[in-house]
């Protein structure tokens, strides 16, 4: 079966958007992007949040119109060639591949898993809270950047919640980004 994978950059002070939810911190050159990639490239479909989603929305159906940054075309490319899920209770609509979802039902998501081409990519604090309370997620990704933000929004939005994780592996880049790969304890 299939995995649902919980992607998220935080600073080093656990903060996942800064105080006005700014993301100008993240360090993604083309060393990082090449390996989103190649992580996204393997994915059957893509889970997100009503927020998430609208940002992913806003740039990459396009954002293979400037050629000068390869890493971004071919980013643009995989996302909209992949199967999308948004979980919104107020959206009306969605566009480019795009499923709306009212609800997170654990047996949809088993299903989802069992019959998907590859592992699914999770997006977003709040529906990635949600399933961490369901027992859905199977890892996460955590891409630590060398940053104290002093405020923002948290990762971690399952108050509450108790997780049991095992680090899987690490890695880290040129530019001082740390992958942590921790599996979860369902």
């Amino acid at each position: 079966m299939r995995k649902v994978i919980w992607a998220m950059s935080v600073s080093l002070d656990g903060f996942m958007e800064g105080p006005d939810r700014e993301l100008d911190w993240h360090l993604v050159d083309d060393e990082p992007h090449r390996h989103f990639n190649e992580e996204t490239a393997a994915m059957g479909a893509f889970l997100d949040g009503r927020v998430t989603w609208q940002l992913m929305a806003a740039f990459w159906p396009t954002a293979d119109r400037d050629p000068s940054n390869e890493a971004e075309a071919e980013f643009a490319g995989i996302w909209r060639s992949k199967p999308k899920y948004v979980f919104s209770r107020t959206l009306k609509e969605a566009g480019w591949g795009t499923a709306i979802k009212r609800d997170v039902v654990p047996e949809e998501i088993r299903a989802l898993k069992e019959r998907a081409e590859g592992d699914l990519g999770l997006g977003g604090a709040e529906l990635a809270g949600s399933f961490l309370r369901l027992g859905l997620i199977d890892e996460i990704h955590t891409y630590v950047h060398p940053v104290v933000l002093g405020g923002g929004r948290a990762m971690f939005q399952a108050p509450g919640v108790r997780a049991d994780l095992r680090l899987a592996d690490t890695r880290t880049f040129g530019n001082g980004v740390v992958r942590l790969r921790h599996l979860v304890s369902n």
